[in-house]
């Protein structure tokens, strides 16, 4: 079973609650880098509102949702259609193209500042691209990005907790950052898949944390445990799936376990299931150094900038498009 833990007493209890809440979250990333929360504090009316506008989107002829495709390419901003993306590649692994659709955007508005707009840093802070319909899509997924910032903020403090570190060390690591979010759709599967395609492969995630809001439906995710053991992980429209990333793992040394987890087909009874998931992938500032929280001498990995991390990442899980299809891909 993936935990289920309630954030309320954290968000507004006392100090105790928030250690109590943080040791909880310790204990489990030691074992499974998953659990679900609730009493997080993001209305209902802002998760289905993103999610209805999505559907809305994603329905629409393919020739529509193409219209949203960035005209440069390589961006990662606006609508990616099937066939594109192989996220097993991002984890040494090789595998036809995943079965999704998704729409990627990032921060809609930025400071006039040299961390933002140098050549650097208009590398991660790249302006949204929105489709013509339907009509309120920046303002849905603006006000539910900004609800998963606050929320990421308290996570992290409360993961400094847990970690015995204090409370406030991610903030100047976290208060410029790259986080980019996904609206993924796993369409209907009206062929079989092809051997080893899967509606996401088997991958783990780049940054600190993933925030996830999904549907109990047929075909859904599972994670790895250490043992090797594969779970379903539950994903209630109304709470959220938190799950460590890559450079969460590293900067605790692997205290923490950034777990592989895929998003599996629908048996072939449920084929015609359509299922949404909303990702928002929290990432430190680009120029954060990620080095290990252990005494010297012991640290496993060898120190990492953010920006770079999540680069390289992007590089390997796009190299499947450039490789399984001849013609020029759409723009990721």
């Amino acid at each position: 079973m993936i935990p289920v833990i309630d954030l309320a007493a954290a968000r507004s209890g006392s100090a105790a609650d928030r250690l109590r809440i943080g040791q909880q979250i310790d204990r489990i990333c030691r074992e499974i880098g998953f659990f679900s929360i609730t009493g997080h504090g993001v209305p209902l009316a802002l998760m289905d509102g993103l999610r209805d506008t999505a559907k809305t989107f994603f329905a629409q002829p393919l020739a529509v949702k193409q219209r949203a495709i960035h005209p440069v390419q390589g961006t990662p901003r606006g609508y990616i259609a099937l066939g594109v993306e192989a996220l097993a590649y991002g984890n040494g692994a090789t595998t036809p193209p995943d079965l999704k659709e998704y729409y990627h955007f990032g921060r809609q508005h930025w400071p006039d500042q040299p961390y933002y707009t140098s050549a650097e840093g208009q590398r991660y802070f790249l302006p949204n691209l929105w489709p013509e319909h339907p009509p309120g899509f920046a303002a849905a997924a603006a006000a539910y990005y900004a609800a998963m910032e606050a929320l990421t903020q308290d996570l992290m403090r409360i993961a400094a907790l847990g970690l015995g570190i204090d409370e406030y060390f991610f903030d100047d690591k976290i208060d410029r950052h790259i986080t980019a979010m996904r609206l993924n759709h796993y369409p209907e599967q009206a062929m079989p898949p092809a051997p080893g395609q899967l509606r996401a492969g088997t991958h783990t995630d780049y940054g600190l944390l993933t925030i996830l809001n999904g549907e109990d439906v047929p075909g859904g995710l599972q994670v790895q445990t250490r043992a090797g053991a594969w779970l379903d992980v539950p994903t209630q429209p109304e709470n959220f799936v938190i799950n460590i990333g890559d450079l969460l793992m590293r900067w605790t040394n692997d205290r923490w376990v950034s777990n592989p987890h895929r998003v599996v087909n629908p048996p072939a009874e449920a084929a015609r299931s359509r299922r949404l998931s909303i990702a928002f992938f929290h990432h430190p500032n680009y120029d954060a150094l990620i080095e290990c929280i252990a005494p010297p001498g012991e640290a496993r990995y060898a120190p990492v900038l953010s920006g770079a991390y999540r680069d390289e990442k992007y590089r390997q899980t796009r190299l499947a498009s450039a490789q399984a299809q001849p013609e020029e891909p759409p723009a990721c």
